[in-house]
């Protein structure tokens, strides 16, 4: 079975017979598969009206439980706090969450999610969960174990460690 890295990788081969390149598919296939798995996550979300992103912080939110302070935030979603205020505020207007001071801090906020985002993200965590599982069907239970371990092991190589 090929793959179109594997044709770009034939180019360089052709091109630099000295470069080993089995990097560079490994990596290749990484970026393409974000790619095409995100554009997959965003249609999902689209037929709920929501961008990834907007997923992204609501589901934090409901998985964490409680209300974060945007800087818990930030370090969830992966984000700058001028971005975050942005996306907050997009999720304020749309009745999502709330800000609220946190009490005897005052440069400090809570995030919340309204009785609105929080049905939101239990409507539609489940057919997530269901699309992250089709996207991966290709795969049976014993290479999606190997899959999540090699991916895991670069992340923490990449210092993608535990908050």
């Amino acid at each position: 079975m090929r793959d179109a890295v594997d044709d770009f990788l034939d180019q360089w081969a052709a091109q630099r017979d000295d470069l080993d390149l089995d990097a560079m598919g490994s990596v290749g296939r990484i970026l393409r598969l974000s790619r095409l798995v995100g554009a997959q996550v965003k249609e999902y979300f689209a037929e709920y009206d929501m961008e990834t992103w907007e997923f992204d912080v609501i589901a934090t939110l409901r998985r964490s439980g409680r209300p974060l302070t945007a800087k818990e935030l930030a370090a969830s979603v992966m984000i700058g706090s001028a971005a975050l205020t942005n996306r907050i505020d997009r999720l304020v207007s749309r009745g999502l969450v709330t800000r609220e001071a946190v009490p005897g801090d005052r440069r400090s906020l809570h995030v919340a999610l309204t009785d609105q985002g929080r049905a939101l993200v239990d409507k539609t965590v489940e057919g997530h969960v269901r699309n992250q599982r089709r996207i991966l069907s290709a795969l049976d239970g014993r290479e999606t174990d190997e899959f999540n371990r090699l991916l895991r092991t670069l992340l923490v190589s990449l210092g993608d460690t535990r908050g």
